[in-house]
């Protein structure tokens, strides 16, 4: 008999950045294996207030092969006893749970419990962040709200890995992020720049996704200070251009003034509009490197995006980022300051592209998506719902 997956949270309409891209590729994995999937996605994820954005909704068609239920309230507890019931009498085999800020645990953990009751379906936890990059009052509280009904986790970095050590004792195992595979393949460099109307010739460098204090825009706009002042020093160095891609998800004016302050604003192209998944090939395919200058983190989901598209990184050394980047082979592993990430920059360009291209493909073979879906299904087989 086919087995049943029940897969509780983002996707279409939300475009939800990485998430709900992960989840509809999930579902699309579990469906080649023949799977019976339903996406029990949001009908209101945020109240308009707390989303730091322009707008929750994406503006690309719906996807043609899933099966998406647009149906929780994130904010009503009576649609989540209405959905937990729901789904608690469908008897999914399989319910999976994307868990990323504290925020959602009263309305998922209240829906879990529910299904829990039927004494059946495995109730398995992918866990993006189990501590929130942004704490907020009740973190804690919602945390452990929701992890009560969880049957295992799944953890794709060792801080979210130990972190859930801290909230609960079922079964955890890590795995790491797959490849998204799902935005196209890559284009030729200049091809990509001028669908973008970038310059063909000039080096380029890529900050890539909604822009947050602690992904380290500021340091990295400080380490384009740093060269531009070694440029000044020896003329004969590689200067690149900075592309920031992204929605700025706090204050624009934090980064507008520095920029002004530095005179940074010939060395920048700024794109900072949500990039829709149909564009997201071309800006990855226009850079020669990623860089990620983030000040803490669990994981990042640039990271196999840049995997997908062949681009080797410069990541800093914290959270789970320099697990997935092997130094000197995938690409540069620096701390978190301005002077380690332009010295780690330089040192990119000193080393070329072709440096990294035969490690770099190596290691992506690593990260596919039934290395997930196998986890997910064997960590599910090893509990008692």
């Amino acid at each position: 008999m086919q087995k049943t997956i029940a897969l509780i949270g983002t996707a279409w309409p939300f475009r939800g950045g990485g998430i709900a891209s992960f989840n509809e590729r999930l579902a699309t994995e579990f469906l080649a294996q023949g799977y019976d999937v339903t996406i029990y996605n949001f009908s209101l994820q945020y109240p308009n207030f707390l989303f730091p954005g322009k707008t929750q909704y994406s503006t690309e068609p719906a996807p043609t092969n899933l099966t998406i239920k647009i149906c929780i309230n994130s904010i009503n507890p009576l649609n989540w006893l209405l959905i937990g019931n729901k789904i608690r009498k469908s008897k999914p085999d399989f319910v999976i749970v994307r868990y990323w800020i504290p925020l959602m645990g009263p309305c998922l953990g209240t829906i879990l419990r529910i299904i829990k009751c039927n004494h059946f379906s495995k109730i398995i936890c992918i866990a993006d962040n189990i501590i929130p990059h942004e704490k907020r009052l009740g973190d804690n509280l919602f945390t452990k709200y929701f992890v009560k009904p969880i049957d295992g986790f799944i953890a794709m970095s060792q801080k979210v890995f130990n972190d859930l050590s801290l909230f609960s004792t079922k079964k955890a195992i890590q795995t790491p992020h797959p490849l998204y595979d799902n935005f196209g393949e890559a284009l030729p460099k200049e091809l990509a720049r001028k669908h973008l109307n970038l310059p063909i010739d000039r080096p380029i460098i890529l900050f890539f996704g909604f822009i947050r204090a602690y992904k380290g825009l500021d340091l990295l706009l400080e380490a384009m200070a740093i060269l531009q002042e070694k440029k000044q020093a020896n003329p004969n160095m590689v200067m690149p251009t900075l592309l920031i891609a992204g929605e700025f998800y706090e204050q624009k004016e934090i980064y507008t003034n520095l920029i002004e302050s530095l005179q940074l604003a010939p060395s920048l192209i700024l794109k900072t509009d949500f990039i829709t998944n149909s564009e997201v090939k071309y800006y990855l395919s226009a850079a020669d490197f990623v860089i990620q200058p983030y000040k803490h983190a669990t994981q990042s989901g640039v990271t196999p995006l840049a995997y997908h598209f062949e681009k080797p990184m410069l990541v800093t050394n914290v959270g789970g980022l320099a697990d997935l980047v092997p130094h000197e082979k995938v690409g540069i592993v620096t701390e978190p300051t301005a002077n380690a990430i332009a010295n780690g920059i330089e040192q990119l360009y000193q080393l070329g592209e072709a440096h990294f291209l035969p490690q770099l493909r190596l290691e992506k073979q690593k990260y596919g998506w039934p290395v997930l879906t196998k986890a997910i299904i064997d960590l599910a087989n090893q509990t008692e719902s």
